[in-house]
Order: C-alpha cells, then sequence, then structure tokens
C-alpha cells in the first residue's frame, strides 16, 4: 500500500511540477502537464525529457499529441521589449529571436506565443534598420493564421516596406492617415507616426517629419520600445532644420537616458557634428537643401521603424 501511495505521490509531483510557474505544455489526455523542466526544444523539435533514479532519457514528443500550451507572456517578450525601450536594439533581436526559435515547434498549438515573438522580431529587425531580413521574414507572417489585430500590425509591417522601396509618398503618408482614423490603438499609432515622419524627412520635409516623430513621446509615451527611435529621428531632424543648439539638446538627452545603447553611441557621434554650433534661420535651411547632392539628407535617414502603438 505504501508503495502505491509514493507511485501517486511522485506521478502527481511529475503532473504539476510544469504548471508552478504557470507554464506547461498540456497533452491530450487533459491531465498530463509537461513544465519547462520536462521537455526542451532542440533543432527545431520538442524532446521530451524523462528522469529516472540519475539517468536522464530524451524522446521526441510528437505535437498531434499536444492540447494546449499554458504560458503566460514569455520572458524573452518582456525583456526583449525592455531592451528596445532602452535603446538597445542588438540584444533585443538576439533575445526575441531566442524566444521565437523556441516557440517555433509550437505554433500551431493553442495558447502558444509564437505569434507574438514573430511579430515582435521582424518589428525589431526594422528597429536595427535590418531592412532585407525584414523583407525575408514577410511570407512566413503571412502564412500563420492571424487574428484582426495581427493582419492589422502586418498591414503596417507592409507599409514600412514600402515606404523605404521608394512607393509613392503621398500614398504612404494617406494609407497612414486613414489606418489612424480607423483604430484608437497606440502600438498602431505610434508606429504609423514614425512611418509618416520617415516619409516626410526622406522628402526633406523637415517641419512634417519633426511633428510626426515628437508625436510618439509626447502621445504614445506608453509605446516605450518605440521612444528612443523617435527621439534620435528628432534630434536629427532639427539638425536638417539647422536648429543645431535644440539637436544637441535632444542628442545629449538620449545620451544621458540611454546609457550604453547602440542609439545612445550613435547619438554621441552625430551630436559631435553639431556642438557649439547655434541655431540658424529657417530660410538658410530651405536654401542649403536645394542645392545639388544634399548627401547630408540622404546620408542622415532616420533609423527604420516598423509597427504597432496606440493612444494612452
Amino acid at each position: 500500500m505504501r508503495k502505491i501511495v509514493s507511485v501517486i505521490i511522485v506521478t502527481a509531483g511529475i503532473l504539476i511540477s510544469g504548471a508552478a510557474f504557470g507554464q506547461a505544455l498540456v497533452l491530450k489526455d487533459g491531465i498530463t502537464k509537461l513544465g519547462p523542466d520536462q521537455f526542451k526544444v532542440e533543432g527545431g523539435k520538442v524532446m521530451k525529457i524523462v528522469k529516472v533514479g540519475g539517468n536522464i532519457a530524451t524522446s521526441e514528443l510528437q505535437m498531434s499529441s499536444v492540447l494546449r500550451m499554458e504560458w503566460p507572456e514569455p520572458e524573452e517578450l518582456t525583456q526583449g521589449t525592455a531592451l528596445l525601450a532602452a535603446g538597445k536594439t542588438q540584444e533585443a533581436l538576439e533575445l526575441l529571436q531566442k524566444g521565437r526559435d523556441f516557440f517555433q515547434p509550437f505554433k500551431d498549438v493553442p495558447g502558444s506565443r509564437y505569434v507574438d515573438l514573430a511579430f515582435a522580431y521582424v518589428e525589431a529587425l526594422g528597429a536595427a534598420g535590418k531592412f532585407e531580413e525584414s523583407v525575408k521574414a514577410m511570407p512566413a507572417l503571412r502564412l500563420l493564421k492571424l487574428s484582426d489585430e495581427q493582419k492589422m500590425k502586418l498591414k503596417i509591417l507592409q507599409l514600412n516596406i514600402d515606404r523605404q522601396t521608394g512607393a509613392d509618398a503621398a500614398s504612404i503618408v494617406a494609407q497612414a492617415q486613414n489606418i489612424l482614423s480607423e483604430t484608437d490603438d497606440s502600438a498602431i499609432g505610434a508606429s504609423l507616426w514614425m512611418i509618416q515622419g520617415d516619409v516626410h524627412f526622406k522628402q526633406k520635409q523637415w517641419e512634417k517629419a519633426l511633428f510626426a516623430y515628437l508625436r510618439v513621446p509626447v502621445f504614445y509615451g506608453t509605446q516605450v520600445q518605440r521612444v528612443p527611435e523617435a527621439e534620435l529621428n528628432s534630434a536629427r531632424t532639427l539638425a536638417k532644420m539647422r536648429r543645431f543648439e535644440d539637436a544637441a539638446t535632444y542628442y545629449k538627452r538620449i545620451i544621458d537616458n540611454y546609457p550604453g545603447s547602440t542609439i545612445a553611441e550613435t547619438a554621441k557621434t552625430e551630436e559631435a557634428s553639431v556642438r557649439g554650433l547655434k541655431n540658424e534661420d529657417e530660410k538658410a535651411a530651405k536654401a542649403d537643401d536645394k542645392k545639388a547632392g544634399d548627401k547630408p539628407a540622404e546620408e542622415a535617414k532616420p533609423a527604420e521603424a516598423p509597427a504597432t502603438e496606440a493612444k494612452k
């Protein structure tokens, strides 16, 4: 009898161990739950881990046997967003890719966080200026089962790609404004204003670009992962407007607010080019833009930005 009780206790411990932290695979018997310490993803396959005494054995777990995932927002997603908010785009990319790869085998399993991580990863690619990689990742996103909200995110990601490939600027701005009129989602809103800012910047419409970029920290400050990029682009736009003192102030703020980040290092380099210069007449900036071969306007392009935000 004692032996039976012991077996029951051990079995129960195995079943609930994965649920201790709210992370588990629920198998189709509706009872068995595998926690993070009872399986691993290896080479794109899910391997079940069985411990017998001091020995460990593994066997491939078929996805057909998995009913659902019980998994709160993954650490890779929350920390990845925090890294983007700190201006550390490369570190964010690495973490988001790690999370995406982990959930990839479960992409069709109810409760999986794969789609969230896949979108966050592509958005981070854009923020890091990795345009070609963003384009390559889009077809895989289109094949996923998407909610209406995710379909909207996909549309915005494509809009951001279009504006980088030379599509009609007026059409892109019109599409962005149309979407803004249909949603009050802050993630979407922030992304759309960033896209508009980049379009205006490329067209050398500095005032419009500055207005668009500044809307992100002012009206969409909760979208913290977008703020560093918006502030950097605002500083670049002010420099283009020959408001050098204002630009330097913005650059210094970025350096102070995001220490140790890629964006802060970029700000340091660009701040050096305007350091000590005084604000000039706006007419001088416009006259300068008319000169042939205005290379700085082309070279100082805004940091790439993909999608998702909304009003507070």
